[in-house]
């Protein structure tokens, strides 16, 4: 298992992403209901599916990072749609480790290591690639609203994240491997006020 989320009923959904490539659904009770998926590049098919959430509404998004992309499935795994994040950046800045990697399944910009929904009631998505290190956010449909960061090693910088926690809309907890540390980001979004009423 690579990672787990909750929908409102207690079922849970567990992206089962380095040999077997499917998303196992398990209701509150522990019992198996099914699951979904295949290695592939396909609609419904996975390339290290390493990371997963739920949405208000019971829609389950797949960070399927080999292929670059985030599907989106009902609680049932009946595919909606998916969507890839394409924001330019610096081709020559390097990565956390080492010199600027060649291209590869792990390092390619945009290319999904988690993915993390707000509370309600606007929702939006935050994810993450490894090079060159940034952290996106999203609304559901997949639309680009911010983009902050970079890999490094200083506070701000980011070394392979793991995991993501978003309490609020402005509110991030980074959990990065190459830095075996987790930053919590207060983020602060341009035109928003910062004074205290």
């Amino acid at each position: 298992p690579t990672d787990v989320a909750w929908d409102a009923a207690g079922n849970s959904y567990i992206s089962d992403g380095y040999i077997n490539s499917r998303v196992a659904k398990i209701d509150k009770n522990g019992v198996w209901v099914k699951s979904w998926g295949e290695p592939g590049d396909k609609p419904g098919q996975f390339a290290t599916l390493h990371n997963i959430a739920t949405d208000a509404q019971g829609r389950v998004y797949v960070a399927d990072r080999s292929n670059r992309r985030i599907q989106v499935f009902d609680g049932d795994g009946t595919f909606l749609h998916e969507f890839k994040v394409d924001v330019p950046f610096d081709p020559n800045i390097r990565a956390v480790i080492g010199n600027t990697p060649p291209p590869g399944p792990l390092n390619r910009p945009g290319a999904p290591w988690v993915v993390c929904i707000t509370p309600g009631p606007n929702q939006v998505l935050y994810t993450a690639d490894s090079y060159p290190g940034r952290i996106y956010k999203l609304n559901l449909d997949g639309k680009v609203l911010g983009v902050l960061g970079q890999a490094g090693r200083l506070p701000k910088q980011f070394g392979w994240i793991h995991g993501m926690a978003c309490p609020s809309e402005n509110e991030l907890f980074v959990a990065e491997v190459i830095n075996w540390r987790v930053q919590k980001l207060i983020l602060h979004p341009a035109g928003a006020s910062t004074s205290k009423k």
